[in-house]
């Protein structure tokens, strides 16, 4: 919504639709990395937000948001087990008092092989947790969103939504799957309310680029292709996370936003 207000020097328009305060928001994998971005970013804008992560601690890092007058909580649990993911998201819902109006799916995994070496074990656990944890978390949001005609479902894709990568198949067929998921969920959803989108992160400086950042070689010739000639940070998830949940948002649907300093143009 565009408000109109009257000045001395005439019409001013005010802009009130990028706002996320006292939505309900549940985000996973935000115990780390760039789903930590996307809390502090949602906290920051005023909404309450429960964390879901694998990390035995995250109620505690929750709890430091609370202590500095935060609405935030935080739920464990394993998102690659069915029944404990579906726990969890209940849980979560719970200290949301049964309400969801946006959900973050940035939990994932990586597995690194050659693809004719690469281990089946591997490939599920990635899968399950990339790919059909995002599906499943997708529906049962869905089930509470539906209902009211509104809801914001934020998907993480990646760069090799769009390239395929070496050495980690599963996680470039986990990925391109977001990308077509979103789609499906978005011709089936949006006429209903909701705005299902994807962010596909460029190189990040987070724990699951660890190796890349440790080689120099490598490190260096991915920098030089970046046109912003820097990678990116969990702050930079910020901006395009608040924008997709908010009301600004509401006629992007069905779309994965690259957010990579430039690299997908070069």
């Amino acid at each position: 919504m565009i408000l109109h207000t009257k000045s001395e020097t005439g019409t001013r328009y005010v802009v009130d639709s990028f706002t996320i305060e006292h939505k309900k928001a549940i985000v996973t994998g935000g115990s780390r990395g760039l789903g930590k971005g996307v809390v502090e970013a949602f906290l920051a804008a005023g909404a309450e937000v429960v964390i879901i992560a694998q990390s035995a601690k995250t109620a505690d890092i929750a709890a430091v948001y609370a202590a500095e007058g935060f609405p935030c909580h935080g739920v464990s649990a394993d998102l690659g087990d069915r029944d404990d993911r579906n726990r969890g998201f209940g849980e979560a819902l719970a200290h949301l008092g049964g309400d969801l109006d946006i959900l973050v799916n940035a939990a994932g995994i990586q597995r690194r092989h050659k693809s004719e070496e690469f281990p089946i074990d591997d490939w599920d656990a990635v899968l399950e947790i990339n790919l059909t944890a995002t599906f499943e978390l997708c529906q049962m949001a869905a089930q509470v969103m539906l209902p009211k005609g509104y809801g914001k479902i934020i998907n993480f894709a990646s760069l090799l939504s769009f390239f395929g990568g070496f050495t980690i198949p599963a996680y470039a067929a986990s990925k391109g799957g977001i990308t077509q998921l979103t789609k499906a969920f978005s011709n089936e959803w949006a006429s209903r309310g909701l705005n299902i989108n994807a962010i596909a992160p460029g190189y990040m400086q987070t724990e699951m680029n660890t190796a890349l950042l440790a080689n120099p070689v490598r490190y260096a010739e991915i920098t030089a292709r970046i046109p912003a000639n820097r990678w990116g940070t969990p702050e930079d998830m910020a901006g395009i996370a608040v924008f997709l949940a908010s009301k600004g948002s509401d006629y992007i649907n069905g779309v994965t936003i690259p957010v990579d300093g430039g690299y997908t143009g070069r």
